[in-house]
């Protein structure tokens, strides 16, 4: 996490913006191994002390990065049931951890953040987006697991998978995490 909180708009939130753009853009055009503080500062039109002074070093910079590209930038789609919508969720969140992005997006999120607030704010991502997809299910009248439930018995195993055992992992296993947290009655 990024060493001073970023208040909304002014001079602080336009350097966030601006730094994370330039490592994003040198990251796609020189790849990530070739990104050193000087580089990002110089595309980003800020001196490298602005830079070690807000992030550190570049690990916890790429981290702040990748917990902001990790963010959903949208709301989970309303399929009409809490089956479809749980389903549809997990597997497009399968889909977009395993993609070599994804991978690097956790990777980084995590290494350069040895305090473990990184993975606080993923976890709170996937919580939020699970609350709206609940949320919708008890407003149409459906009995709905807590939010803990789903991310002990849904996000949890994916992640583990995701960053331990990925081989052969797919949408089945998504689908099947859904259907065991839901009930036999509701698959």
């Amino acid at each position: 996490m990024s060493r001073q909180m970023v208040r909304p708009g002014g001079r602080s939130a336009r350097i966030q913006a601006s730094v994370h753009a330039a490592v994003r853009e040198l990251a796609s055009e020189l790849g990530r191994d070739a990104l050193t503080v000087p580089l990002v500062a110089q595309r980003a039109g800020v001196t490298p002390s602005t830079i070690y002074r807000r992030w550190g070093d570049l690990q916890e910079l790429l981290s702040d990065v990748a917990v902001e590209r990790l963010r959903p930038d949208t709301e989970p789609e309303d399929r009409g049931t809490l089956s479809s919508d749980l389903t549809a969720w997990a597997e497009q969140f399968l889909d977009d951890m395993t993609a070599p992005t994804g991978r690097a997006y956790i990777r980084d999120a995590l290494l350069g953040d040895p305090d473990g607030g990184n993975a606080g704010r993923c976890s709170d991502y996937a919580a939020a987006q699970i609350d709206v997809i609940l949320t919708r299910a008890a407003e149409r009248g459906e009995h709905t697991p807590g939010t803990e439930t789903v991310m002990d018995h849904v996000v949890a195993p994916l992640m583990y998978r995701i960053l331990f055992r990925p081989d052969g992992l797919d949408a089945s296993y998504a689908r099947r995490l859904v259907a065991g947290v839901l009930g036999p009655d509701r698959r």
